[in-house]
């Protein structure tokens, strides 16, 4: 009889092996990252914005939406905006709340720059990557219209196209943000200067 119910709890043991292991097969599989690209004037301020946003695996800064081929800081960047590729996993971060986080560090009334850099790269643009993304800027576009009636938002909607990394001029960027650049190791925060975005405090999941 003890045999009998050793193989029985034998038989089922291996039958819930069994469905385990089919399970983990038909598992679905990991969850691809995506990036998204921002222009918001001084990519230093929108890289810190997305740093340590949680889903954001990498944030590097760049040139987009110009046709200057290998833009550069330094040198020539004209017809670019200063922007920022935001690597991101969507299965933690979707890309409305990019978008949320996006209106809340620009000021899309300037159509001359943002806060106190002015000129043309330092415009604030969304480059979509594909027809979703596109739609759902749109979407939040509108909705920052409606918040300031009356108010005309300069922020453009683009299509991604090429970005130039800032590979020259990357030496600098890491050690700014390098513990060495700091005192006693400690964070750098960049502290714009206070934009109509920011004075509403907006929460685009309600109020």
């Amino acid at each position: 009889r003890r045999h009998g119910a050793a193989m029985r709890s034998n038989i089922v043991l291996t039958a819930i092996m069994a469905c385990a292991a089919t399970m983990l097969a038909h598992a679905a599989p990991a969850t691809e990252s995506r990036t998204a690209i921002f222009a918001g004037g001084c990519f230093w301020c929108m890289e810190s914005a997305y740093q340590e946003h949680k889903g954001v695996t990498g944030v590097v800064s760049g040139f987009t939406g110009g046709t200057l081929k290998n833009p550069t800081y330094a040198g020539n960047h004209e017809g670019h905006f200063e922007a920022v590729a935001v690597t991101y996993d969507p299965a933690q971060v979707s890309y409305q709340e990019l978008l949320e986080l996006f209106w809340r560090n620009v000021d899309p009334f300037d159509d001359t720059g943002q806060f106190c850099d002015k000129g043309s790269s330092y415009r604030s643009a969304i480059f979509a990557t594909n027809a979703a993304e596109r739609e759902l800027a749109e979407q939040s576009k509108v909705a920052v219209a409606a918040r300031f009636s009356g108010r005309k938002v300069h922020t453009e909607i683009r299509a991604a196209g090429a970005f130039w990394h800032r590979q020259a001029e990357n030496a600098l960027i890491n050690y700014l943000w390098s513990e060495a650049a700091l005192p006693e190791g400690g964070r750098l925060v960049i502290d714009r200067v206070s934009g109509p975005m920011v004075d509403e405090a907006m929460a685009w999941s309600g109020d």
